[in-house]
């Protein structure tokens, strides 16, 4: 759930489409500086866009969930594909910015990070995530929602959390477990690996592994593919795959929150973030 780094956005009562042929523009009056989404024939593209390589802060997990929320109860839009801007997917969360929280707002943060990914998993509706640049850390955590994950050749995705010395939060434990390959769950989460093309796909992190020529375009096709299905059965059976974790989740997370706080806080691990954001700052 780490790595890498701005100003609060108002959220409006509703968004507002604005049309431009058959594609319409969902954008947050005053703007949002963490998303951009469209809506093209029915299927809509979230795409992170915020600075600092879509590193993860509190207005991007905010704007996540509410806007998967506003896309569930658009009878119009049949499926999602979970994209990002720039070079990378997303490094994980915004190590400048949230070590300079205290104990009670990375309390706040933490539990909206795992309202935002609880809320992700749970959507009733198709999502492909379109991973076309590295995706470490809670970068990768978020990709682990969707319900089919494509990787651009020669890119990065993993979760590197324990060299850092921080644990993963239990929800997030729990989706991984149910997302990749049994005899790799290990390996995964207690070596802190990177894995690129066809070895990420064979322990499970991705579905499949595409060439950047036409890499969206193929990601869109995924979506399509699961968009036509019947919306209800599709619905119901997502959410019987995914409910014994849902149940786990929602039962044990919120008293095992204290275990991550406790290592964020800890003396070894801020030692190793600081150094980490320093080495940030280093390069501009």
């Amino acid at each position: 759930m780490i790595y890498a780094t701005e100003q609060i956005c108002p959220y409006p009562d509703k968004l507002e489409p604005h049309p431009s042929n058959h594609v319409a523009l969902y954008a947050w009056a005053g703007m949002s500086q963490t998303l951009e989404t469209t809506v093209d024939d029915g299927l809509a593209t979230v795409r992170l866009n915020r600075r600092h390589g879509n590193a993860i802060n509190l207005d991007l997990v905010d704007e996540l969930i509410a806007t998967f929320h506003k896309l569930d109860a658009d009878e119009a839009v049949r499926g999602v594909q979970l994209a990002a801007a720039g070079k990378l997917f997303s490094p994980g969360l915004d190590l400048q910015e949230l070590i300079e929280l205290d104990r009670s707002d990375m309390a706040r943060f933490l539990e909206r990070f795992n309202a935002c990914i609880l809320s992700l998993y749970t959507f009733p509706k198709p999502v492909v995530a379109a991973i076309h640049g590295h995706a470490i850390a809670g970068g990768c955590v978020l990709t682990l929602t969707a319900d089919w994950r494509v990787l651009r050749e020669e890119r990065m995705i993993g979760l590197n959390e324990v060299r850092v010395g921080v644990p993963f939060p239990f929800g997030v434990a729990m989706i991984l477990r149910e997302s990749v390959q049994p005899r790799y769950l290990e390996e995964i989460a207690l070596y802190g690996r990177n894995y690129r093309g066809e070895e990420a796909a064979t322990v499970g992190l991705v579905h499949e592994v595409h060439a950047a020529d036409g890499f969206e375009g193929h990601c869109r096709t995924r979506l399509e593919s699961l968009a036509d299905k019947d919306p209800a059965a599709f619905a119901i059976t997502k959410r019987y795959l995914r409910a014994p974790t849902v149940e786990r989740i929602m039962a044990d997370e919120a008293r095992l929150e204290v275990d991550f706080l406790d290592r964020w806080f800890s003396h070894e691990t801020r030692t190793k973030i600081h150094a980490i954001v320093d080495e940030l700052k280093g390069r501009g």
